[in-house]
């Protein structure tokens, strides 16, 4: 099946919001063999919006729509849509005590204009808003698919999770086929570097896809497998997983998009340690994005964001003349932050970051992007210095991911 995903609303397309709504969707359908071949993004005029329905039409199967169901003057979608496929607007009572409801649940009262979105096209299905009060729209005519949801992506993505996936499944002009999925997350590796690697494995195999994915510090390879039972296709997946492996196995951190710094905690928890940190550079970045899992107590005692030389000095009790001799960043300091950390928490495993993240501060000898990354255990003690690319915040994300995965590697 062919789709199309089209994008309403001026704010997209003068780049004032990031469409990340058309992502979720694709990577989505893609997970049911649905070929998505067109991005659309048009503005908020109903002319346009016509042309861009009509073209849709005419090339692609599925066409789904996002944003342009709210209630005000310029959100048009869904009657630009109807109007095009020929389908008049019925104002849908259900729809309509629930808009009230909502609006009685969150003690406010209801707008006059919010009574547009319980107008639904005739003979269409409506798809339930459980955090919003735009109902999304389920179309079959003329043997097409036309699905309208909402724009905001906390709404869009509960709604096509709950209600347009079951619909997907359920339909057997879809889902001619067995489909089964994985994601292999990998880290410390380019994505150019990473497809040459699997460059026969992506060229040579039928009914399956094999795709890389770059994200900020770290690579995912998505694996779709196509199979006419569920057996065959679970078969096949299964020995492209395992032949993917062998190849870049020291890479891989987690499969179907568990956080590495998920699988740290993880680790730590089956081993009965505790860890703690203290971050110069990344200025606790790392400890928010660990205490961001839930039950991370279990294993976290404590973050420390020593910036200054002098917090270094007073909470991690580095010599004065250690930061005057080698600079606070640098191998030897990273070193004994961690190892002082250590001693006093008295943790399994102490982590330490001091850099240099820009966008000034950099020199010939410590330019900016230089990080040291320090790791302590009660057996052993250990710097590792990296070069990290980007803007500021970018070179943090990253020193944390890498940092993450040194201590993934030592679990």
């Amino acid at each position: 099946m062919k789709a199309e995903i089209v994008s309403v609303g001026t704010e997209i397309i003068m780049g004032s919001t990031l469409n990340t709504n058309v992502q979720y969707i694709t990577q989505r359908l893609s997970e049911f063999g649905i070929d998505v071949l067109f991005h659309t993004s048009v503005t908020d005029d109903p002319e346009l919006l016509r042309e861009v329905t009509n073209i849709a039409l005419e090339r692609v199967d599925l066409i789904i729509f996002t944003g342009g169901l709210g209630p005000t003057q310029d959100d048009m979608t869904k009657e630009v849509v109807s109007d095009t496929l020929g389908l008049k607007l019925v104002l849908n009572p259900f729809i309509q005590n629930n808009i009230k409801e909502y609006f009685n649940r969150t003690n406010r009262p209801m707008p006059s204009n919010n009574i547009k979105q319980a107008y639904l096209p005739e003979d269409s299905k409506f798809l339930m808003n459980r955090v919003g009060t735009a109902p999304g729209i389920y179309i079959e005519k003329d043997n097409k698919i036309i699905i309208l949801l909402p724009g905001p992506p906390r709404e869009m993505k509960t709604m096509f999770d709950e209600q347009v996936v079951p619909l997907i499944k359920r339909d057997p002009t879809i889902m001619t086929k067995t489909i089964r999925t994985r994601t292999i997350n990998t880290i410390g590796i380019g994505e150019s570097a990473l497809e040459m690697k699997l460059k026969d494995i992506i060229d040579k195999k039928e009914d399956i896809i094999i795709a890389t994915y770059a994200q900020e510090g770290k690579v995912d390879v998505k694996i779709i497998v196509k199979e006419n039972n569920i057996e065959s296709a679970d078969n096949k997946l299964d020995r492209i997983v395992a032949s993917i492996d062998r190849r870049i196995s020291k890479y891989i951190y987690s499969y179907d998009n568990e956080s590495i710094e998920e699988v740290v905690y993880r680790k730590l928890l089956e081993q009965n340690k505790r860890i703690a940190f203290c971050e110069s550079c990344t200025g606790g970045l790392i400890t928010s994005m660990f205490t961001r899992i839930p039950g991370a107590s279990k294993v976290f005692d404590r973050g420390i964001i020593s910036y200054s030389n002098t917090s270094k000095m007073e909470e991690l009790n580095i010599e004065e003349d250690i930061l005057l001799k080698h600079g606070a960043v640098s191998e030897t300091v990273a070193l004994h932050m961690a190892k002082n950390l250590l001693d006093i928490t008295g943790v399994d495993i102490a982590l330490s970051t001091t850099g240099i993240a820009g966008p000034s501060g950099g020199t010939q000898g410590k330019p900016i992007g230089l990080v040291y990354i320090g790791i302590a255990t009660k057996d052993n003690a250990y710097a590792v210095k990296v070069m990290l690319n980007g803007a500021r915040h970018s070179i943090q994300n990253r020193a944390a991911l890498r940092a993450f995965n040194e201590l993934r590697k030592i679990l």
